[in-house]
């Protein structure tokens, strides 16, 4: 129900960074946790990181330490800063809201290619 709209994914060289965006089109951040999911070919959808409406930030252990999520509130945006990539990373990102902090919602961004290669 909740309109997302993704942007910064590209291609980037292992060891890179890269910063993505979702801006939500409504004032939804007191109500609903967001997160980023992503799916490489031939996998699930997974879980990448969520950060709920009181800021309690949940990641998968392949990212930890790597990946940040953060959110500005005024602009009804959230990050996902990727940092030190690998491989591995390569996947089509997804934006989502309305899900708690270990499961997904029902609202979905249209998805950002991230391609990690040398």
């Amino acid at each position: 129900q909740v309109q997302l709209v993704e942007s910064g994914g590209g291609l980037v060289q292992p060891g890179g960074s890269l910063r993505l965006s979702c801006a939500a089109s409504g004032s939804i951040f007191s109500i609903y946790a967001m997160g980023w999911y992503r799916q490489a070919p031939g996998k699930q959808r997974e879980l990448v990181a969520t950060i709920t409406s009181r800021g309690s930030t949940n990641y998968a252990d392949s990212v930890k330490g790597r990946f940040t999520i953060s959110r500005d509130n005024a602009k009804n945006t959230v990050y996902l800063q990727m940092n030190s990539l690998k491989y591995e990373d390569t996947a089509v990102y997804y934006c989502n809201a309305g899900g708690g902090r270990d499961r997904p919602g029902g609202s979905w961004g249209q998805g950002t290619q991230v391609t990690v290669s040398s």
